[in-house]
């Protein structure tokens, strides 16, 4: 078509059309129906003079469209002549086009008409085209009930030290700058973990020796708190206090610890815990690093024989720590005695690598670069003999080797023991990060708006049923993890036996494996329901992101972990079991197991009930169900092998998958069962509150397996989208007071510090 010039686009009666026009073409091509319609009702106008009905001919001709230029010259000349329009004339198509007609009498009417022919609705299509909203309401849904009273469900005990806690993370002088080189970094978290020494909080790591409480709980509540914070704090403060200085506490003497632990509580004596090698991290028992006594100078000379057996990734080591505990094969008078720990100074006072020693930096890394982690080389470096940490093993003045422990396998393990607070603590500060993180996305998405219905105003994030979807599971996992890491906890400060402390081991294992998955999990789910803004560093997602990615690997990787966890399942299935005569009966109970499930489980009996998907007998069943199953199962599978000739190893090594799958499912029940249990430690609205969570988690983490369900005959294939609609209207249910549950996490401003979380760049 003929571009139309600005004088034509300008006279009145064909002003008065052009929004129309606009609105029409904008909307898709013209049809011919439609511009036969448009005709006719122009040809009925005899008040449009010529050149007028030309122009609008022109604009209207479906088989030579306007260019996009055209439109683009056709929407300014709208808007400029709409210019201070109030909006009742201006966001309403006929009204505005009679205004900008000059008021003819005839125009309003034949606009009208010619839009009901066209199924315009005026409203909608004015504020389409001239861009105008309703204003959004901003009130917040009234709390449904007490997070005050909620938070003290969740956090039953050590209840002043986590205060002190969230009042130190309070003040401005402990945050660490986002935009700092790592040896500012290093140099700002330092400062803070000297600070925590000086306020007594490195202390609680030693009960009976620097404090008087009776057991880690402290301490270990600790750790979690300053997991809303900064992370490289966080780990920092557990190097110093819980690795280092923990390996004082747990393997040395009493006079060891006398002499050592009230210089590492204040901070005066900077450490590092030096087990894992380049060429051995998980595989602790294969350590190359050697220490072998020396009866001319009653010294032991540590030494790193190779690169692989180079001490690597140790916190502390690149910067500030003086002493080392150094994890060596140990030989005495040739004889080897498996791996042992010996504290090895490694820096003097001036923070120079002392002889023998040499000190190297990991360098950046993908997050946590407030914490020193470096490498060290020992070549033959000679320490005192009492260095060695001799709870459980010793050497003479004469020379010889001495263990209250008779079996190096068992003296190994008991050792290895000593990690277990650290997998905890590792876990808890994990579930500390993922509340933040599902805090600042949930209340972002309550001030996000985005998109609606044309002429209405944008909904907020919250309100969009997939965005639930996405977000919802994640909060309701954050409160899983968290009763499930306060439950590990008073089992492992509440172990005495040994039965019951290698029970707690594998337990942490499971748990630690757990709440780190959900920590990497949650933040990638919270990051993307943030979009862009979930991407910038002082929006803390990212961030978080990048500083618990290693969480999954650190303290044990989780797939190893998952293995110690399933290797003790089984090895409590057999001791239950006594001999091979039993799997028949298992196999009974088995059937009978999938049998009563199948009877209980209305995925099975009936679609959609409410009432019998959030039956706490049913969830559980169904928890129980699969992990006994797989339990039973592996162990077949694995007796199996072993019977027709392979070595246990082998025969566990074959089954990896089945294993990691069976110890997955016996720490959701595990987990559960914790939550559960804590549930039934509140009243009232809170109680109603975390029930609703304890059905979303369990319905969402039963979805997720549904294709293990349905293949073993206890949901039916054509039933199952009755679990996938009640976790929907789960989601839409606990949406509504996901405000009052964040709320309930206790989470400092001060440490939730970023800028969408109050309403800033979220467009309200």
């Amino acid at each position: 078509m003929t571009e139309p010039d600005a004088a034509a686009l300008d006279a009145p009666h064909v002003r008065a059309f052009l929004p129309m026009i606009y609105v029409a073409w904008a909307d898709g091509e013209l049809t011919d129906q439609e511009m036969h319609t448009i005709q006719e009702q122009l040809e009925g106008m005899p008040w449009l003079d010529a050149s007028a009905r030309q122009t609008l001919q022109g604009l209207l001709d479906p088989a030579n469209p306007p260019s996009a230029r055209t439109l683009a010259r056709v929407l300014r000349t709208v808007r400029k002549a709409a210019g201070n329009l109030d909006d009742d004339r201006r966001l309403h198509l006929a009204r505005l086009g009679t205004a900008l007609s000059k008021d003819d009498p005839h125009v309003e009417d034949a606009l009208e008409t010619v839009m009901a022919a066209l199924s315009l609705d005026g409203a909608e299509a004015g504020r389409a085209l001239m861009g105008g909203h309703p204003a959004p309401e901003t009130a917040m849904p009234a709390p449904q009930f007490d997070a005050a009273k909620l938070r003290a469900v969740l956090e039953p005990r050590a209840v002043e030290v986590r205060e002190k806690v969230r009042a130190l993370l309070s003040d401005p002088a402990v945050r660490i700058g986002r935009d700092q080189s790592k040896e500012d970094a290093r140099e700002a978290v330092l400062e803070v973990v000297q600070r925590l020494a000086e306020e007594g909080f490195g202390a609680l790591a030693y009960p009976g020796v620097t404090s008087d409480v009776t057991s880690l709980e402290e301490f270990m509540t600790v750790f979690e708190t300053l997991g809303y914070g900064d992370l490289s704090v966080l780990v920092k403060y557990g190097v110093q206090f819980g690795l280092f200085g923990g390996s004082i506490y747990f393997l040395g003497t009493e006079e060891q610890r006398a002499h050592w632990l009230p210089r590492v509580a204040k901070g005066d004596l900077l450490g590092c815990f030096a087990m894992t090698e380049l060429g051995h991290g998980s595989n602790v028992m294969g350590l190359r690093t050697t220490a072998t006594y020396d009866p001319e100078s009653d010294r032991i000379v540590v030494h790193t024989p190779d690169e692989s057996a180079r001490k690597e990734w140790i916190g502390g080591a690149a910067a500030h720590a003086r002493m080392a505990t150094v994890f060596a094969q140990l030989e005495v008078d040739g004889e080897q005695h498996g791996v042992h720990a010996i504290l090895v100074p490694i820096r003097d006072e001036d923070g120079e690598a002392l002889p023998g020693v040499r000190l190297g930096d990991c360098g950046h890394k993908l997050g946590l670069n407030g914490v020193d982690n470096g490498r060290i080389w020992l070549d033959q470096v000679k320490v005192p003999r009492d260095h060695l940490l001799g709870r459980f093993a010793a050497i003479t003045e004469d020379g010889r080797y001495e263990s209250p422990i008779a079996s190096p396998n068992k003296r190994f393990f008991t050792m290895l023991g000593t990690l277990v607070a650290g997998r905890i603590c590792v876990g808890s500060g994990g579930v500390s990060a993922a509340k933040v993180g599902v805090a600042i996305a949930t209340r972002y998405a309550f001030h996000r708006r985005q998109f609606g219905a044309p002429g209405e105003a944008e909904m907020r994030l919250i309100d969009y049923p997939v965005h639930r979807r996405r977000l919802m599971p994640s909060l309701a996992q954050s409160v899983a993890a968290a009763f499930a890491i306060d439950h590990v906890r008073q089992q492992y400060v509440g172990a005495e036996t040994e039965e019951q402390k290698r029970a707690v081991e594998a337990l942490a294992a499971g748990v630690k494996a757990f709440t780190t998955d959900h920590a990497t999990f949650a933040l990638q789910q919270c990051r993307e329901c943030c979009g862009g803004q979930g991407y910038l560093s002082e929006n803390r997602i990212g961030p978080l992101k990048s500083d618990t990615d290693v969480f999954t690997t650190f303290e044990g990787d989780n797939t190893v972990l998952l293995q110690l966890t399933a290797k003790a399942v089984l090895t409590d299935f057999r001791k239950q079991l006594g001999d091979d005569r039993v799997f028949g009966l298992v196999r009974y109970v088995g059937k009978k197991l999938a049998r009563a499930a199948r009877e209980a489980n209305p995925v099975t009996k009936r679609l959609g009930s409410t009432e019998h998907l959030r039956d706490r007998d049913t969830l559980r069943g169904l928890f129980e169900y699969r992990e006994k199953h797989l339990v039973e199962a592996a162990a077949r599978r694995v007796q199996k092998r072993i019977k027709n000739g392979m070595e246990p190893h082998e025969a566990f090594t074959a089954i990896q998958d089945h294993l990691l799958a069976m110890a997955r499912a016996h720490i959701e029940r595990v987990v559960y069962d914790a939550f559960a249990a804590g549930i039934d430690r509140a009243e009232g609205a809170e109680k109603d509150a975390l029930d609703r969570l304890l059905d979303l988690w369990s319905l969402w983490r039963i979805e997720s397996d549904l294709g293990w369900f349905m293949e073993n005959g206890v949901a039916e294939p054509n039933r199952a989208g009755g679990i996938r609609r009640e976790v929907q209207a789960l989601c839409d249910e606990v949406a509504q007071s996901a405000l009052d549950y964040v709320e309930a996490f206790g989470i400092p401003e001060a440490s939730l510090a970023a800028p969408i979380a109050f309403g800033e760049a979220a467009g309200v």
